[in-house]
């Protein structure tokens, strides 16, 4: 069945606006797996053998001493990334060359005085922000304005990711990888406790709470692995997810500065 164009506009300003919502909702949620996951390794299991004596109060003061400083590095480049504008378009931006065609080709004062009329011209214009569009910027539905160097909006910083919070999102990728690998490898053994015949110590709280931190954190792991790996693949050939997506990186991207430059550039 054939819809309207007010209807799909419609449809979509809902989507958007669930987003906004589901946005806090997506804090909530990281602060509730931080918080499962806190109880378990620290509260539960090597919190109480710092006391045990030997080697395993040796094991447990290592795993206590990465575990803290993996979550401080966490929590600040996640709020780096919540409380981080991206990146937004100065006001009454006017661009001194047409970069879409190239330093070399320069845009002259009638050309840009007929920017908006000419539909030839490169320069990109926003018809919801109604104002020009520097080059790699995106407008955002969810956030209502123009990012620059806009990869995506992620639902799980409440926010765009752009050219100003991109390291810090990348951050949060590498920390949170590491910090959920720690704590998949130090619950292992008294998750395997859990099949073994033996009696298995502890209370059915803390044993089902470290029963879900165990399965919570591999899946994140797991998850955030793909994640990191194809981020870091963007980054070398300094594009974006958006760009990926529309296909923009040909064998000759024209940001491509090679390997070393860009990563140089996205921090």
């Amino acid at each position: 069945m054939h819809r309207s164009g007010a209807t799909m506009a419609w449809n979509v300003f809902k989507f958007c606006t669930a987003l906004r919502g589901l946005g806090s909702i997506m804090i909530l949620l990281v602060l509730g797996v931080v918080g499962v996951t806190y109880y378990a390794v620290v509260l539960t299991n090597y919190g109480p053998a710092l006391y045990a004596g030997g080697l395993d109060s040796l094991v447990a003061l290592a795993v206590l001493i990465l575990f803290h400083s993996l979550l401080v590095m966490l929590l600040w480049s996640y709020f780096s990334v919540v409380f981080t504008d991206p990146g937004s378009v100065p006001p009454n931006w006017k661009p001194m060359i047409d970069e879409e065609r190239g330093e070399a080709d320069p845009l002259v004062g009638t050309e840009f005085s007929n920017v908006l009329s000419d539909p030839n011209q490169r320069v990109r214009y926003c018809r919801k922000c109604n104002q020009l569009k520097p080059p790699r910027c995106h407008h955002c539905s969810v956030c209502g304005r123009c990012v620059l160097k806009m990869d995506h909006h992620c639902v799980w910083v409440v926010n765009c990711v752009g050219a100003l919070n991109y390291k810090c999102f990348l951050l949060f990728l590498f920390y949170t990888f590491l910090e959920t690998t720690l704590v998949t490898a130090s619950l292992l053994p008294h998750f395997i406790t859990f099949f073994s015949d033996g009696e298995i110590p502890g209370t059915p709280g803390s044993l089902a709470t470290t029963f879900l931190a165990f399965v919570l954190n591999l899946a994140f792991a797991l998850s955030v692995l793909g994640f990191l790996i194809m981020h870091i693949s963007l980054v070398a050939a300094n594009t974006t997810t958006i760009e990926a997506y529309e296909k923009k990186t040909t064998p000759k991207w024209r940001y491509d500065l090679g390997r070393r430059k860009n990563f140089e550039q996205s921090g």
